[in-house]
């Protein structure tokens, strides 16, 4: 027995809705450690500044290679776009980080 289109473009939404939030909570997780590395100098460290960029690419790399499915409501495309935008604004972030650590080396 198959299940009806219905159904399974619900469990597909659930799916999808899931993984948008699982984004955006680890862009949020992000965006709270390069906040606080603008107060303490010491945080941003070669590993620290590595790891940052590692993780920031991986979130790129998983945001911008979505290809919305036809079915997905305009929500999700809203919170997509909201995304890309705050990963651009947290890269923008992490370099004044980044740039203040060079300078204080210097």
């Amino acid at each position: 027995m198959t299940m009806p289109r219905n159904e399974i473009y619900s469990e597909m939404n659930h799916a999808w809705k899931t993984y948008l939030w699982g984004l955006e909570k680890s862009i949020n997780l992000l965006a709270k450690e390069i906040e606080e590395a603008k107060d303490l100098a010491g945080v941003c460290t070669d590993e620290w500044c590595e790891a940052t960029e590692h993780v920031i690419d991986e979130l790129n790399n998983a945001l911008f290679s979505i290809s919305e499915p036809r079915w997905s409501d305009a929500d999700c495309s809203r919170r997509i776009k909201q995304l890309k935008r705050r990963m651009y604004d947290l890269y923008v972030n992490y370099r004044g980080v980044f740039r203040n650590r060079e300078q204080a080396a210097a």
